[in-house]
């Protein structure tokens, strides 16, 4: 099947959602497919670009509509796609409905092109608490629109166990693995040594490590048996951090806690390999998320590291090296988790091997099945 794959951003190495998107493809690849992506960038002169692959499909300058047009100039796509005879186009939404992604839309439909749209994470809205105001207008144009836009799908995609989003069908599927691009741990487990939790992410406030700092903050007031540390991946924003300094201050934990900014490659194994236990997300219930698939807690699995996660999560909740949280405000007992990890007898390799079925190419293919059945 040809197949474009559809984004309205660009990527970072640091990313893990850039990771991911190519992780998706490739997934595609090796399923068979031919798969373009096109996505959005800014060259080194500063002019913003379209591209497909490594071609540059529309150039929008570096002046002040530059910033609009690419919000709002989809004709370029649609003429590649039409030319192309692109049978799937996979798009992963940038909650960006609005009257020109709707006639974009629109028009490749009828051309008998299949739209299948992503959401990463819904309900969304609550994401949005804090931001500046031009995202809260760019949230309030995309409440007005999405369920038109939804009419111009074939499903939408979904990582939550929603039946219907915005009046579409769903198609569900996990977070998947390229499990190529990810080392597994070395066995090590030294009951004497200082524990090492780790949490990776681009951190919000759903990501709830607030809750651990105070864990670790109350751990240190009480006798224990093992120095525990709290490494911190990724970026963290000014709100967070505020909170985060303000816990670390009144625990006198500083010398606990270990942000490291954003890693990868070599510098993030180095850390993993040193690491314990995996902090997932402890606080989705802050943005009024049950059940979702999130792409850490299949990394931390292909890891082969057991953690820690507060929500819904089909694929793992009878995993024997999974640890629930509470879905509340309540602290994280460090104890608990020490405890729990020492006695978990699953090696790195065990974990792993458990999540064979969320390779990619499994994951991306249930997309194609989908559409391929509808046919």
């Amino acid at each position: 099947m040809k197949i474009l794959f559809l984004i309205f951003h660009g990527f970072s190495e640091y990313s893990g959602i850039s990771k991911k998107i190519h992780y998706q493809v490739n997934g595609l690849k090796e399923a068979g497919h031919k798969v373009d992506l096109c996505y959005y960038t800014v060259g080194p002169n500063g002019h913003r670009l379209r591209m497909i692959n490594e071609d540059i499909i529309e150039d929008y300058g570096c002046g002040k509509l530059s910033p609009i047009k690419k919000r709002i100039c989809y004709e370029t796509i649609s003429q590649y796609i039409i030319s192309q005879k692109i049978q799937l186009v996979y798009m992963r939404s940038d909650h960006n409905a609005n009257p020109f992604t709707i006639h974009f839309l629109h028009k490749i439909k009828r051309h008998g092109v299949i739209v299948v749209m992503e959401i990463p994470t819904y309900p969304y809205d609550q994401e949005y608490k804090g931001f500046p105001l031009q995202s809260q207008i760019e949230l309030r144009t995309d409440q007005c629109f999405r369920k038109y836009l939804a009419k111009q799908l074939f499903r939408i995609s979904t990582f939550s166990d929603y039946d219907t989003i915005f009046g579409a069908k769903t198609i569900k599927i996990s977070n998947g693995i390229d499990f190529s691009q990810i080392k597994l741990k070395t066995e090590q487990r030294e009951p004497s040594s200082p524990f090492h939790l780790i949490g990776v992410a681009e951190v919000h406030y759903w990501h709830g490590f607030d809750r651990v700092m105070k864990g670790i903050g109350e751990y240190y007031q009480h006798s224990h048996d093992r120095e525990v540390y709290f490494h911190v991946v990724g970026g963290v924003g000014s709100s967070e951090m505020s909170i985060f300094e303000s816990i670390i201050q009144e625990y006198k934990i500083k010398k606990y806690i270990i942000f490291h900014g954003q890693l990868f490659g070599d510098k993030l194994d180095e850390v993993f390999e040193q690491a314990n236990f995996g902090i997932a997300s402890l606080a989705r219930h802050r943005s009024h998320i049950t059940n979702i698939k999130t792409l850490k807690n299949r990394e931390y699995a292909a890891r082969g590291i057991p953690f820690i996660y507060s929500e819904i999560d089909s694929d793992f909740e009878n995993k024997p090296y999974i640890l629930k949280a509470l879905a509340d405000e309540s602290t994280i007992n460090i104890s608990e988790i020490i405890s729990f990890y020492e006695k978990c007898n699953y090696t790195p390799y065990e974990i792993r091997n458990s999540i064979e079925n969320l390779s990619w190419v499994n994951q991306m293919q249930k997309v194609v099945d989908e559409v391929l059945r509808n046919e």
